[in-house]
């Protein structure tokens, strides 16, 4: 088992060598729900799904400990804006949801010299203040379909309307057409008009965009 420094180290590599209150915050969450579930990181089997609800330092962290990633379809990003993850381990099927205590903050001088800095006297009462203290542990149950876990896509189609490829079931169903996400409901994205790229279609350049 590494210690917490290492994977501290860990987390703070994938954040650039940033070591910030979040990066700590994260470490500790991920060692956490891992020692919950039984499990040492960083997992190298995909058997550990994390759910993470924000995107900021503490995700970055949590990613770094757990082993978890997109790419490997371990790690699930929810746009909650919390500083809370989930962590379910698909062989036993248990789940814990991990919860930042926002009154956290307020214990900060408990454990911190007065002469640090905001960010420096977080980062070190946050590696030394009670668990209980940082975190609120909710006992959670999940039900995560086949085609959002590992391995090879469960289907491909084409989009009518763009042309292009959409795997795993991500497809809409409108007017009696298959329809990719993008158009169907809007786009986050717009093709500039004067700047075609190669191989698209005039199509491509009228998809609807949400604002």
């Amino acid at each position: 088992m590494k210690s917490f420094d290492d994977y501290l180290e860990m987390a703070a590599a994938m954040h650039r060598g940033c070591v910030c209150p979040g990066q700590v915050l994260g470490t500790r969450m991920a060692l956490l729900g891992c020692e919950l579930l039984g499990l040492e990181p960083p997992d190298q089997e995909k058997r550990l799904f994390v759910f993470v609800e924000i995107d900021r330092c503490l995700a970055d962290a949590v990613a770094a400990v757990s082993g978890c990633r997109l790419g490997k379809r371990t790690l699930k990003y929810l746009d909650y804006g919390k500083a809370a993850a989930t962590f379910y381990d698909r062989r036993t099927d248990h789940a814990v949801r991990i919860v930042a205590r926002d009154d956290a903050r307020d214990k900060v001088p408990l454990y911190a010299d007065a002469r640090l800095d905001k960010s420096a006297a977080q980062v070190y009462a946050y590696r030394v203040m009670p668990v209980d203290f940082l975190f609120v542990v909710q006992e959670v149950v999940l039900a995560i379909a086949p085609e959002d876990r590992p391995g090879r896509p469960l289907s491909r189609v084409v989009c009518e309307r763009c042309g292009e490829g959409i795997n795993d079931r991500r497809e809409v169903y409108a007017g009696g057409q298959i329809l990719c996400r993008a158009c169907a409901n809007g786009a986050y994205y717009r093709f500039s008009p004067n700047h075609a790229l190669a191989g698209a279609s005039r199509t491509e350049f009228l998809l609807p965009m949400r604002v």
